[in-house]
C-alpha cells in the first residue's frame, strides 16, 4: 500500500509539473528583451502565437546602421512595427554615437505600442585584424553582417535587412520562409535581377557568383545556427583576401562567392521580397510582385531620397510621416494613395496596385474603397 501511495504521489507531482510547464510556456512568460535580463511578465491567452511563429523561433529583425542612416533605419523599423500582428525582437548594431539615439526612440515607441516589440542596441564588432578595412568595405559598416553568426552567438535565426528597406507586408510573411527551407539551407535571398539583358553580375562581375544572375543581399534570412555549423566566418576572411581587388559590391559579392561554391546552402525566394528600382525602371519584370504585391521595398542606390522614381520616395515619405499609435488608415494609407497618384508618371509609378495590395490586406481594405 505504501508503494502504491508513493506511486500516486509521484504521478500527481508529474501532472502538476506538466500543467505548470504548459502554463508558463503558453502564456508568454519570458524575457524583457530591451533590458537584456529575465523578467516575469504576464500576457493574454494566445500569446504564444504572438511571440513565436509556426516554426517555434522568435521573430528577430536585425539591421546594421552607421553614418547618416539613423532616420532611414528608424523609418524601416517603424514599417516593421506597424505591419505585424506578432511580437518581434529588434537588434540594431551601430556606432557608439548612435546607440543613445536608437535606445531613446525605440523606448518611446515601446510605450506607444504597449510593448509590441523588444529591442537591443549593440556596438559594432569586427575582427581585430584589419578592423578599419572591414568597416569601410562598400557602405560604412555594411560588412558587419558577414560576422553576425559569431556576434549574435546566442541567437538561432534572424531576418537581416538593409537600412534602405520598407515592409509592405507583415514581417512574419517573410519569416515564414524558414519553414520552406530544407535541412541543409542556411540562408534565403532574392535574385539580383530577373532580366539577363540588364543584370549586373552576368555582364560585369570578375568573380564567381550564385546562379545565372547572382543574388541581392538586402533582405536576408539567416539561420545563424547552421551558419556557425558551416563555419561561415572562416570562409569570409580568406575569400575577401583572394577576391578583394575584384569585388564591387562589398559584402554582397562575398556572399555571392560563398553560395557560388555552396549553392545547396541557399534558398531563393521571389523578387517581391526584395523589390528594387531595377524591377520597374524600364519595364515591370518582377512577376511575383504583379501577382501578390510587393512585400519588401528596397530603395537601393538612394532611391528613397531622390526623384528618379518618385514612387519610392513617396512610399518612404508616407512611412516617415506616420506617427505610431495613430490611425493607420487615415494617417498612413490615405496619404500614401495621394502620394502615389502624384508619382504615376514614372515607369515604377505605372503599377501602383503592387505597392498597395498587401497593405490593403493588412488593414482589411476592400478594393472598392
Amino acid at each position: 500500500m505504501r508503494v502504491l501511495a508513493v506511486a500516486r504521489l509521484c504521478f500527481a507531482l508529474l501532472v502538476f509539473l506538466s500543467v505548470l510547464y504548459f502554463y508558463f510556456y503558453h502564456t508568454g512568460i519570458g524575457v524583457n528583451y530591451s533590458e537584456g535580463k529575465s523578467t516575469i511578465e504576464s500576457s493574454s491567452v494566445g500569446a504564444i502565437k504572438r511571440i513565436f511563429n509556426s516554426n517555434g523561433h522568435n521573430i528577430t529583425l536585425a539591421v546594421v546602421a552607421c553614418g547618416d542612416r539613423l532616420q532611414e533605419t528608424l523609418t524601416m523599423l517603424k514599417s516593421a512595427i506597424m505591419l505585424t500582428k506578432q511580437h518581434i525582437k529588434i537588434i540594431i548594431i551601430t556606432e557608439d554615437n548612435l546607440i543613445e539615439n536608437f535606445n531613446e526612440k525605440l523606448a518611446q515607441w515601446q510605450e506607444t505600442t504597449n510593448n509590441a516589440f523588444g529591442f537591443k542596441v549593440m556596438p559594432l564588432t569586427f575582427p581585430k585584424d584589419n578592423t578599419q578595412e572591414w568597416r569601410k568595405l562598400f557602405k560604412p559598416c555594411a560588412s558587419q553582417r558577414l560576422f553576425l553568426p559569431n556576434v549574435l552567438s546566442e541567437i538561432d535565426s534572424i531576418l537581416y535587412v538593409d537600412t534602405d528597406t520598407l515592409f509592405l507586408t507583415p514581417v512574419e510573411d517573410v519569416w515564414d520562409h524558414f519553414n520552406q527551407m530544407n535541412s541543409s539551407q542556411m540562408a534565403a535571398l532574392a535574385p539580383e535581377h530577373e532580366d539577363p539583358n540588364v543584370a549586373w553580375y552576368n555582364r560585369f562581375a570578375r568573380h564567381p557568383y550564385y546562379g545565372p544572375l547572382g543574388v541581392n543581399s538586402g533582405v536576408m534570412l539567416m539561420n545563424l545556427t547552421r551558419m556557425r555549423q558551416f563555419q561561415w566566418v572562416d570562409y569570409v576572411i580568406p575569400i575577401y583576401k583572394r577576391y578583394k581587388l575584384k569585388i564591387t559590391w562589398g559584402d554582397q559579392d562575398i556572399i555571392n562567392i560563398i553560395f557560388h561554391f555552396h549553392p545547396d546552402k541557399l534558398f531563393i525566394y521571389p523578387c517581391r521580397y526584395n523589390f528594387r528600382p531595377d524591377h520597374c525602371m524600364y519595364m515591370s519584370v518582377c512577376k511575383s510582385a504583379e501577382r501578390a504585391g510587393v512585400a519588401v521595398l528596397h530603395g537601393s542606390r538612394g532611391f528613397f531620397h531622390s526623384e528618379k522614381q518618385p514612387v519610392f520616395s513617396s512610399i518612404y515619405r508616407a512611412f516617415e510621416e506616420f506617427q505610431l499609435g495613430n490611425d493607420i488608415y487615415e494617417e498612413f494609407f490615405m496619404p500614401l494613395e495621394n502620394y502615389l497618384d502624384l508619382a504615376g508618371d514614372s515607369n515604377c509609378g505605372k503599377i501602383p496596385g503592387i505597392y498597395l495590395k498587401n497593405l490593403k490586406n493588412f488593414i482589411d481594405i476592400k478594393d472598392t474603397l
